[in-house]
C-alpha cells in the first residue's frame, strides 16, 4: 500500500511538472472523506495544488468535464490544471481547507446559528440556481456517472442503501415486502416532479468551500439530471450543519422566490414535493452513515445520526406525505424513539464537559502554571522547530499572522511535529471524555512566546474544535511582550 501511495505521489509530481514546469517540494496526503478517492496537497514553493487519485475513470471524466463546463458558465469551482486518465489522476487548484461546515463550527457560539452564515447560504442558493438552470441546460449528460438521471433506479438504490446499511445494521425489525411496496409508492410520487434540471447530488456544507470571502464548490462528480427539490433539501437538511428550523424556512422562501423568477411555481405543490425529497435525502444520508459507520467502523460518521433523527422527528410531526406509505412511516417513527440507537450514540459520543486549555508561552518567562488545580496535561517544546523570529522580516509579526503561518505551514518538520502532537493529544482527549474528566491543559513554548508556540497553539485549537464537541480555551500568555 505504501508503494502504491509513493507511486501515486510521484505520478502527480511528474504530471504537474509537465503541465506547469513546477517542481513539487512537499506532498501532504489529506484526511480521507466519505469516498475512496485520495487527495494530496502539492507544495511548489508558495504555490499549492490539489492532486487526486481515483481508480474509477468514468467518475474522473465526469468531474473533469463538469469542472470545465461550470467554469465556462462562470461558476466558482476548481480549475483543472492537468489530467492523466490512464493513471487515474488529475490536478486542480487549491481552494484551502475552510468548508462551510467548518465555518459554522468555528462561528457558532452557544449553539446560536451565526447571522453572517445566513447571507452565505443565500449566496449558495443563488449559485444553486445557476447550476440547476444555466449550467444544466448545456451540460453534456453523457459524462454522468453512474447514471444520467435521478430516475426510478437511482431512487430505489438509495432506499435500499438505507434499508440494508442502516435499518439492517441498526437491527430494526420490519416487513421487507411491505416496506418494498411502500418504496414503490413513494418513488412513484417523487417521479411526478420534472427531472430536467442539473442535480448536484451531494450539495451540502462539506462540499462548499470558503476562500478569500468567495464561495466555491467541489465534489459534483455524481451530478445528473433531476428535480429542483433534491439539492435544496440536501443543503438545508444537512445533518451536522444543524440549521435551525426557522432559518431553514427563511432560506426555503428565498430559494422559492429565486425559482419563481425563472419558471412558474405553484407554491403549495412545490413545498409538498420538496419535503418528499427532504425525506428521501435523509434516508440516503442515513444509509451512508450506516455503511461508513456501522459497516466500515468509521465512528465519526455516526455523529451525524442524532441530527438526522432530529430532522426526521420534525418531519414526521409536522408534515404529511400525500401518499399512503404506512410501513415506511412506522419504521421511521421507530427510529426516532429507538433505545438501541440512543444507547449506542450515548455510549460512543457522550455529552462532555471537558475543557481543554491551550496556551503559548515563552521559556524566558518560565513554565506555565496550572490554575485549574487538576494537574496533568502536556508541555510541547517548539524550540526544535525553524524559528521565523531569526529573520528580520518576521520580527514584528506573530504566529497568528499569515506570513508566519505560511513560513511554518510549508516546513516538513513543523508538519511532522504537529501530526505527532495531534496523535498524543487526541488519545488523552478521548480518554478524558470517556472518564468524564473536566480539564486538560496543553502548553506550547518557544524562546519568545511569539511565533512558533503561538502558531502551534492556534493549530491545535482549530484541529480539536473540528473533531470534538468540547470546550476550548486559547491563551497566549506572552502577548503583551510581542514585538510590534
Amino acid at each position: 500500500m505504501k508503494l502504491v501511495k509513493q507511486n501515486t505521489e510521484q505520478k502527480l509530481s511528474d504530471l504537474l511538472f509537465i503541465a506547469k514546469r513546477l517542481e513539487v517540494t512537499t506532498i501532504q496526503e489529506l484526511p480521507p472523506s466519505g469516498s475512496y478517492r485520495k487527495y494530496f496537497r502539492l507544495f511548489c514553493g508558495l504555490q499549492t495544488f490539489i492532486g487526486a487519485f481515483n481508480p474509477e475513470p468514468k467518475e474522473n471524466l465526469a468531474f473533469i468535464h463538469f469542472s470545465k463546463h461550470f467554469i465556462n458558465c462562470g461558476l466558482k469551482v476548481p480549475e483543472i490544471i492537468a489530467e492523466d486518465i490512464d493513471n487515474h489522476i488529475y490536478i486542480h487548484t487549491d481552494l484551502g481547507d475552510t468548508t462551510l461546515f467548518s465555518f459554522l463550527e468555528q462561528n457558532r457560539k452557544k449553539q446560536i446559528f451565526p447571522e453572517n452564515a445566513i447571507n452565505i447560504y443565500k449566496q449558495v442558493l443563488i449559485d444553486l440556481i445557476k447550476f440547476q438552470f444555466e449550467a444544466g441546460k448545456e451540460l453534456d449528460y453523457s459524462f454522468c456517472y453512474p447514471r444520467e438521471s435521478f430516475d426510478r433506479q437511482s431512487m430505489m438504490w438509495d432506499l435500499n442503501y438505507f434499508k440494508y446499511y442502516f435499518l439492517k445494521l441498526a437491527k430494526v425489525n420490519f416487513d421487507e415486502q411491505k416496506l418494498e411496496n411502500d418504496f414503490e409508492v413513494f418513488v412513484n410520487y417523487l417521479l411526478k416532479a420534472d427531472c430536467i434540471y442539473f442535480l448536484y447530488r451531494d450539495f451540502q456544507s462539506r462540499n462548499i468551500m470558503l476562500k478569500n470571502n468567495i464561495v466555491y464548490y467541489i465534489d459534483y462528480q455524481g451530478g445528473r439530471r433531476g428535480p429542483l427539490y433534491y439539492d435544496a433539501a440536501s443543503l438545508l437538511y444537512d445533518a451536522k450543519a444543524n440549521i435551525p428550523q426557522n432559518v431553514r424556512e427563511e432560506l426555503l422562501d428565498y430559494y422559492i422566490n429565486l425559482v419563481k423568477k425563472i419558471i412558474y411555481v405553484d407554491e403549495l405543490e412545490f413545498r409538498s414535493m420538496y419535503y418528499g425529497y427532504v425525506l428521501i435525502r435523509i434516508m440516503q444520508a442515513m444509509g451512508a452513515y450506516g455503511f461508513r459507520g456501522f459497516y466500515e467502523k468509521k465512528e465519526h460518521f455516526l455523529r451525524s445520526i442524532p441530527y438526522a433523527l432530529q430532522n426526521l422527528d420534525w418531519l414526521l410531526n409536522n408534515l404529511k406525505i400525500p401518499v399512503k406509505i404506512p410501513t415506511l412511516i412506522r419504521v421511521l417513527e421507530h427510529l426516532t424513539v429507538s433505545e438501541e440507537l440512543m444507547k449506542y450514540n450515548e455510549k460512543i459520543f457522550p455529552e462532555s464537559s471537558l475543557c481543554v486549555h491551550i496556551q503559548s508561552f515563552s521559556y524566558l518567562k518560565g513554565l506555565p502554571i496550572d490554575k485549574s488545580g487538576h494537574g496533568g496535561g502536556f508541555i510541547f517544546d517548539c524550540r526544535v522547530l525553524p524559528n521565523p523570529g531569526k529573520y528580520s522580516e518576521y520580527e514584528n509579526n506573530n504566529g497568528k499572522d499569515s506570513v508566519v503561518k505560511d513560513f511554518l505551514d510549508n516546513d516538513e518538520e513543523v508538519k511532522q511535529f504537529l501530526q505527532n502532537v495531534y496523535k498524543i493529544v487526541e488519545q488523552s482527549v478521548e480518554k478524558y471524555i470517556s472518564r468524564n474528566f473536566t480539564h486538560l491543559q496543553i502548553a506550547f513554548g518557544c524562546t519568545g512566546g511569539q511565533h512558533r508556540s503561538v502558531f502551534c497553539a492556534e493549530k491545535l485549537a482549530a484541529h480539536l474544535k473540528l473533531k470534538y464537541q468540547i470546550n476550548i480555551e486559547l491563551e497566549h500568555t506572552n502577548k503583551n511582550n510581542w514585538k510590534k
